[in-house]
């Protein structure tokens, strides 16, 4: 069995396979000696694991990864990964962003695959259907542009997201939900209707903490999968263990 850390800016995700198929997924706003121990007690057959992680990790942490598994990876831009890469500068290429687009290419191999991470950033992530790599674009995320606008400005409240909104708002805090809301949903579609007009057979996967909410609320059909990452891990981790 396969255990996957995925931390990321706001959350970590453990996630627990047997070979590819996905047992139990954890969330938690911790990362320690302790938790780790306690899913190795419920899940006692894991013996590799990977780590993917956007934030410094402590190195008694790491230590213990390593001691612990029969075989354990820190996902890094040297990482063997059974896609090819053709990021320019893979050394800053954000490890949640090659993970998503691995576990993407998993799902949907020898397709045309874009994943729209909506996380602290939104990010876009495209790889071709001769299973390359190839990029995509970062922008703010919801609460980043929320949280902009009130930091930028003097009199703009702090709001957060808001089930229900217009395209027209008459008063400032509809206005500022509208604006941020359908901005978000306009660059999406408009994102994916691009890409579109250069592959009609484009596949597209929704993933990250706000991807639910914008989910029916987006003009295009798309798949949603909040493990995404985590399938990615474990195809990294899976393409690069040692057979048994």
């Amino acid at each position: 069995m396969n255990l996957t850390i995925d931390i990321g800016n706001t959350r970590n995700k453990f996630a627990i396979f047997d070979d590819s198929k996905l047992i139990d997924t954890i969330s938690n706003n911790d990362l320690s000696i302790t938790l780790i121990e306690s899913i190795l007690n419920k899940y006692p057959k894991i013996k590799n694991a990977i780590l993917s992680t956007v934030k410094d990790i402590e190195g008694s942490i790491l230590s213990f990864l390593n001691s612990k598994f029969r075989y354990f990876i820190e996902l890094n831009e040297n990482t063997n990964i059974p896609i090819e890469n053709l990021y320019k500068t893979k050394a800053t290429l954000g490890k949640d962003r090659l993970a998503a687009v691995i576990g993407a290419n998993n799902i949907y191999s020898n397709s045309n695959v874009l994943v729209i991470d909506m996380g602290t950033a939104i990010t876009f992530d495209f790889a071709n259907k001769n299973n390359q790599y190839i990029g995509g674009t970062i922008s703010p995320g919801l609460e980043m542009r929320f949280k902009a606008l009130n930091y930028f400005t003097n009199k703009l409240p702090l709001l957060q997201k808001k089930e229900t909104f217009d395209l027209i708002a008459n008063n400032t805090k509809d206005a500022i939900i509208s604006g941020v809301q359908n901005g978000i949903i306009f660059e999406i579609d408009s994102y994916i209707n691009s890409l579109k007009s250069r592959y009609n057979d484009l596949k597209i996967i929704l993933t990250g903490g706000d991807a639910i909410f914008f989910d029916k609320k987006l003009k295009n059909t798309i798949f949603v999968h909040l493990n995404l990452n985590n399938i990615g891990l474990n195809t990294i981790l899976e393409h690069n263990k040692p057979n048994d």
